[in-house]
């Protein structure tokens, strides 16, 4: 077999799993309906054909194995090809369980929040340690400009997801992977399109836990009691972590900020009582700061030395759209952010207004995700925006396709926002949010983007409106 198809391709996962094989020496094509840059010029670059849209057609040469995509159905044209014809198939994670992670020791790290900032981190530090791992993220990290590697090394870094695997497995996709070490990072309520409450959420993360062997380790964050409740489920060894000062003392992990100027925060790493190490990262926020410590406790217990791992912190770049500064423009700075579930949202506010106090944060907000389209959250959006100096809130992505008492409002959440006393207004398209941002921002104002899409490519029309401005 030397020849595998991609259904779906042009996901982040499946696309990086394409490349995989690729680089591995098989021939690779895949099909989709979306198919767009960047994804699209990637895969092109690479060699890899994309055949466009799902037809019976695109197996007809015989491929050896069909990976199969979550985006596609059970009835989906070219997978009810693929059922008739008996070319062999494989989701996504048992691809790469099957060709990737034999032999490996596998980093897995999961959780509502923080999971792809966490994963980079990793990756990161083993590369800089000399450790050459194997990864696969479901954003880019800056330090590779890519969301994948081979690797050679004896690690490989999973971003392990909680959402469903293929149409013929609707279990998490992290169940697939035994871990040595797994990192939880926390335990909330989201994917609303496949989960009907936070039961089933936690019932995922339950069999995670359960499925960890017994002779690995497991890394928990002490401050999600919803994760603590959950940690007698497992039978392996495990370790906490925390910055939170009132509960520093229960946890194995923690840390303490030493001092924090306009982009860098220097912080002492304790471990049980004693004093390791102080270490230095440009990454904003507490929440960032239990990413860095989570990833100091697994990689500690692999054998990396404090020294090897601080050096690794501190040169750590960031993730793509998770608090990057796409450009500034006449003193005014625009930052992309994925953030869309409230909890996010509301940390990456406060990482910034702590970090840059004297500034403005403009928060800008497009309700885009399944569970932010829906009106599950509107409180929590409420407290989530409180930190801002100036909010706008977008019209809801795709608003057609729900229905009127399930969709989120964001006229309420503005109309709850003015009541406590914040600026804040709900401009429904992009070209109008840009006409009220030029005519308002001023020198100094942080203009704070989140959405988990392209939001109609607001970042780059606005720092040119006010190049012209």
């Amino acid at each position: 077999m030397n020849h595998v198809h991609l259904i779906a391709i042009c996901g982040t996962g499946m696309s990086a799993l394409a490349g995989m094989f690729k680089e591995k020496g098989f021939k690779v094509t895949g099909s989709d309906q979306n198919v767009y840059p960047p994804i699209s010029d990637i895969l092109k670059e690479q060699g890899i054909e994309i055949r466009v849209g799902y037809k019976p057609e695109n197996l007809a040469d015989k491929p050896g194995l069909v990976i199969v995509g979550n985006a596609v159905s059970r009835n989906n044209p070219e997978v009810e090809a693929l059922l008739q014809s008996k070319i062999p198939y494989l989701s996504m994670p048992q691809a790469l369980k099957e060709f990737f992670l034999k032999g490996k020791k596998k980093i897995v790290i999961a959780g509502t929040h923080g999971k792809t900032t966490t994963s980079s981190i990793a990756a990161w530090v083993l590369e800089a340690c000399g450790k050459d791992p194997g990864f696969l993220i479901g954003g880019i990290p800056k330090n590779f400009e890519r969301n994948y590697k081979l690797g050679k090394g004896e690690f490989f870094v999973i971003e392990g997801d909680e959402y469903d695997t293929a149409f013929f497995d609707k279990g998490p996709k992290f169940l697939h992977y035994e871990a040595d070490v797994a990192i939880l990072t926390s335990v909330e309520f989201d994917h609303a399109d496949i989960f009907k409450d936070f039961s089933q959420v936690e019932d995922a993360f339950r069999k995670f836990i359960q499925k960890i062997p017994r002779e690995s380790k497991l890394i928990l964050c002490g401050e999600d009691k919803n994760l603590m409740k959950l940690s007698c489920e497992t039978t392996c060894q495990t370790e906490t972590y925390g910055i939170s000062k009132e509960d520093k003392r229960s946890y194995d992990w923690s840390l303490e900020k030493e001092s924090k100027g306009n982009g860098e925060t220097i912080f002492k790493i304790i471990h049980k009582g004693n004093i390791l190490g102080e270490g230095v990262t440009s990454l904003l926020g507490d929440h960032n700061l239990a990413n860095l410590l989570g990833t100091v406790a697994a990689l500690s217990g692999l054998g990396l030395s404090i020294d090897e791992i601080k050096t690794g912190i501190k040169t750590f770049l960031g993730v793509k759209r998770r608090q990057e500064v796409v450009g500034e423009e006449k003193g005014i700075t625009v930052v992309n952010d994925f953030a869309h579930h409230p909890t996010a949202v509301r940390e990456t506010i406060r990482a910034f207004k702590e970090s840059y106090p004297e500034r403005r944060i403009w928060a800008v907000f497009e309700p885009r995700s399944n569970t932010s389209r829906r009106n599950l959250f509107e409180k929590e959006y409420c407290e989530a925006f409180r930190e801002a100096d100036k909010i706008i809130i977008a019209g809801v992505y795709n608003q057609n396709l729900l229905d009127d008492e399930i969709r989120f409002s964001p006229q309420r959440v503005i109309d709850t926002l003015r009541n406590n006393d914040k600026e804040a207004f709900y401009i429904e398209k992009v070209d109008d949010i840009i006409t009220h941002l030029v005519t308002n921002l001023k020198t100094g104002d942080i203009v704070l983007i989140m959405s988990n899409g392209g939001f109609g490519g607001i970042h780059g029309k606005l720092l040119e409106a006010l190049k012209d401005k």
